[in-house]
């Protein structure tokens, strides 16, 4: 049985882990201390929500007809605005990006607590 929510957040690792090497390499020098402090979170909530986002898709392998489906696009959209938006203000976006980056963060949250709750179900 094949699942997207497993391919999304391998390959949101895969992006976490490039963009992190990215950071390190590519922009250290080019953004201030601050700037790549906000880019590291970036990468580092990615890779989070990316290896969420796999549990969630192998949860979900193991008992389709359960609750665990709204955790999987909450956790893969909050973590793309969640993270997109920290990067983008690391990279000298608008500030005003700031103001949706808790959007992200509060999908995230339920997302988890939506396969907790899903997992106390059974």
């Amino acid at each position: 049985m094949r699942s997207l929510w497993v391919a999304v957040g391998a390959l949101y690792c895969a992006i976490a882990i490039a963009a992190g090497a990215f950071g390190a390499h590519g922009l250290r020098g080019r953004l201030d201390a601050s700037a790549l402090a906000l880019w590291e979170t970036a990468a580092r909530y990615l890779m989070y929500a990316g290896l969420g986002l796999t549990v969630i898709g192998l949860a979900q392998l193991h008992a389709p007809r359960s609750g665990f489906a709204l955790a999987a696009p909450l956790a893969a959209a909050g973590a793309l605005i969640f993270s997109g938006t920290v990067a983008a203000l690391a990279l000298g976006g608008p500030r005003w990006l700031g103001a949706v980056t808790p959007i992200g963060g509060l999908a995230l949250i339920l997302a988890f607590l939506a396969f907790a709750w899903s997992a106390l179900r059974g």
